[in-house]
This record gives structure tokens, sequence and C-alpha cells, in this order.
């Protein structure tokens, strides 16, 4: 069978960046049973791995604009955005290094009862065995060291597949690994068709599955893994903000817009849905419409850019269609709702879209923000809990109370407090509830993940 190849184009002019290969269900099959043979021996030592993180945190950290500029590139974010991707991604690294020097076992009391005298009992974390993933496009370093960088921490060999529209920053960071001491066995990436990518993933030989992207897919093979192997799905949310009738707009206004049109939108906790009390509900759509009429949409490599393409031409043209429905259902278009380009599309506030709408109900993944208006707070929230997804919320207020009660409620997996939906440091657990995801992120977490807990017992009359 002839290679099949496929072009990386740049999101903003469709240009092509580089042309690479598809690897074959040969190469699945030489990978799997490579990673099978290293998860049946011994790991690489700690010592060793410690090393090797750190040597990759710190020629990463010295190729920080390069890095960036290959994901504004490929990915069509912001350079400005993308510099502080590549930081995080450093950062990322040195916090799974910080974990490894803290990680130990537990101890287990014996001697409560007869039957536990004379023992001594603890835990101890080994690897999981064979880690699989398959990551998205939105993220196309960061997301890669957050599913790559944990298995190599904690001794897994790790098979990774980048989304085919963003490789390139998962190629060289690889590679980067590799530099720095990885053997190349213990990571590998795979460049996949989708029956490919399922045949590797349902594989019995998988014993952890790590997937970011569309709930339809990662649903979807979740359901196909084979008995035994264990998983964490990260998927969208429809992201809602409660704002009180209390809330300083002045300083919320710019978090707001950071958190609804970073990256176009295109991220899972992206701000969708703000819920304002309709006292405040008109200042705040006409501070909105200054803040967001104030972004520059352009070349992503450009520095002054704010919002670049979005991933496909076929997304300008969904989005441009669920903008379309809401107007003809009845909201009011408050600022943009029109194509920029075939790959642009404008930042856009729509003023109350009913319930049915699509920019209502499911995950925009694009630069556009609904501003409802509320009297009562427990509807409000009942609307942002209505959906099947739940993934990071927040609240806007001045009144602990109110804003305690306002997150106790919102069905969330974390509630922000006068900051956008879109908050992340990437040692703090990361989850998305209901179809928006399982298990939870994180380094240190998806570390625990990566691990199985083994416990020792030893009996002895010296004990």
């Amino acid at each position: 069978m002839a290679e099949e190849k496929f072009s990386v184009v740049s999101p903003f002019d469709l240009s092509e960046l580089q042309q690479l290969t598809y690897n074959s269900a040969d190469d699945v099959e030489h990978s799997l049973s490579t990673a099978s043979s290293l998860a049946a021996g011994e790991p690489l030592p700690v010592w060793q791995r410690v090393e090797i993180l750190e040597k990759t945190a710190d020629a990463l950290n010295q190729r920080i604009g390069d890095f960036a500029l290959m994901i504004a590139r490929e990915g069509g974010k912001p350079l400005k955005d993308a510099e502080v991707e590549a930081i995080r991604a450093v950062q990322g690294i040195k916090n799974a290094v910080e974990v490894l020097h803290g990680e130990a076992g537990t101890s287990i009391p014996m001697g409560l009862n007869p039957a536990s005298s004379q023992r001594l009992a603890f835990t101890t974390r080994e690897p999981i065995g064979v880690v699989v993933a398959i990551s998205a496009f939105n993220h196309p370093l960061n997301l890669i060291v957050h599913q790559v960088v944990p298995a190599v921490a904690v001794g897994c060999p790790v098979i990774i597949k980048p989304a085919a529209t963003t490789p390139l920053s998962c190629l060289n960071f690889v590679k980067l690994l590799y530099e720095c001491g990885l053997p190349e066995e213990w990571c590998r990436v795979l460049l996949l068709s989708n029956e490919n990518s399922e045949a590797l993933v349902t594989d019995p030989r998988v014993n952890f599955f790590s997937f970011i992207g569309s709930s339809r897919v990662g649903w979807y093979l979740r359901s196909k893994l084979a008995p035994g192997t264990r998983c964490a799905l990260e998927h969208g949310g429809a992201a809602p903000v409660i704002v009180a009738e209390d809330a300083d707009l002045e300083s919320m206004v710019p978090s707001l817009v950071k958190g609804g049109y970073y990256h176009a939108g295109q991220v899972c906790v992206s701000v969708q849905r703000i819920f304002a009390h309709s006292s405040i509900v008109e200042e705040l759509q006409s501070r909105l419409v200054e803040h967001i009429g104030a972004l520059i949409s352009g070349d992503p490599t450009l520095p002054d850019t704010d919002l670049g393409p979005l991933i496909l031409p076929r997304e300008v043209d969904r989005v441009e269609e669920w903008v379309d429905e809401a107007i003809s259902l009845g909201a009011f278009m408050a600022l943009g709702g029109q194509r920029i380009s075939e790959t642009c599309f404008e930042p856009t506030l729509l003023r109350d879209p009913p319930p049915e709408a699509k920019v209502s109900r499911m995950e925009i993944f694009g630069p556009v923000v609904c501003l409802n208006a509320y009297n009562d707070v427990e509807s409000a929230i009942q609307q942002a809990n209505s959906l099947p997804v739940a993934f990071q919320a927040s609240v806007f207020t001045q009144d602990i109370d109110r804003a305690m009660g306002a997150a106790r409620k919102l069905n969330a997996s974390a509630v922000m407090i006068n900051d956008h939906t879109a908050f992340r440091v990437d040692w703090m657990p990361f989850a998305g509830h209901k179809t928006s995801g399982l298990g939870i992120g994180g380094i240190p977490f998806t570390m625990e993940d990566m691990t199985q807990e083994k416990m020792i017992v030893i009996n002895s009359p010296a004990l």
C-alpha cells in the first residue's frame, strides 16, 4: 500500500507548512509490541527520568520563541498567547519533577488486632503500563506535555497521537525529549487515520488511555476499550458566568473578554453564557462591546494580534450558521456576527439568545459570547445547570455569602469567584463532569492515574 501523505497548513492563510506521512497499521503494531515489552520489564531509574525531564525543561525554556511561533503558525493562536503556552509547558515539566521528589508510599497500620500482629504493611506506586494518548489542536504543545510528561515521569512507555491539524509542536517536543536523553522506544509519535487510531486505542495491550478532544469521539472510544484499560477523558463545556448586581464591572469586563475570546474561543472552558442581573446588564453590555471592539483580529504570528483564525474554514461556516440561527430565533446582535475571511470570524456578543438556540445549548468553540439578563438568581443557576455538559463556571459578586451560595449550587467541577471560567494553573485538578469528561487532569493527578498502588505486607516475629 502506498504511503498516505497529508499537509499541515496555517489556519490563517491556508499556506502549507509541512507535508507529513500517516503511519501504517504495521507501525501501530510495532509501537504497541515495543511498548508492551518495555512495560513488562524494568522502568528507567527514577534519577534518570528526573535528569531527562530537567534537561528537557531547560532546553524548552531556551526555545520559547521557536515553539511559540510554531504554535501560532500551525494552530492559529496569537503569538503572545502562544508564548504563554510555551512557558506553561516548561512549568509543567518542572511540576512533574517536583511530584517525583515528593512521591512516597503509605504506611498501613498493623498490629491492631491479633490477626495483624507481627506484620508491617506499606504501599508503593508502580507504572500502570502502556499509555496511549490522543491529543487536541487547541494547545498543541501544552496538552502534549500534560499527556506525555506524566507518563515519562512515572516510567510508562507512551504512544502519542497529536491532532492532524497541529502535529508539529508534538513532533518537535518529542524530538527534544530524545535529545535530552529519553530512549526513543519510550515515547513514540504516531500520525494516524481514524481507523488506525481506533485500532491503537482499543488494543488489549493498552493499560491507560488519555483523550483530549470531542465528547462524541471520546465517549465512543471509551466504549470500545479492552477490559481492564483505564482511561481519562477531557471534553468541552459551555461555561456559565453568574454576575450579581453588586459585581465590580470595571475589573470584571477585561477578565470576561479574555476568558471568552482567548484563542478565538477555542478552549473547553471559554466563557460562553453570561447571566447578568437585569439592573446592571445594560451597563455590562456597553462595557463588553467597548472592550471586545478593541480586540485586534488577524495574523496570529504578529505581536499585536488578539484574535486569530478558527482551526478550519468549516468551523467558521458552523459558527456563522449558529449565530444566524440565534438571530433568527430572536437574539439581539450586540456586536460582530460576521465572518472576516474564509478563516476568521468577528468577535461576537449575542444578547438573550433563546434556550433552544445552538449557542445556548451547545459548545460554540468560537469567538461568540452570549449575554443573558435575569431577575432571579435561582432561575439563572437553573439555566446554567440545564445542559448535559459541566466543566468550569464563574460567579462575580462582592458578597461572600452570595458567592458561596452560587458556587455550591452550580453544577461544575470548579467555580471561579471574581475570575473568568478559563482560569487554570497546571498543578490544579482539571476535570469535566457529566458528558464533559471522566477522571481528573493536571500534572500531579495524571501522574497518579498512570500509576497503580501495590501493598506489601511483611510477616516477621521480629515485628
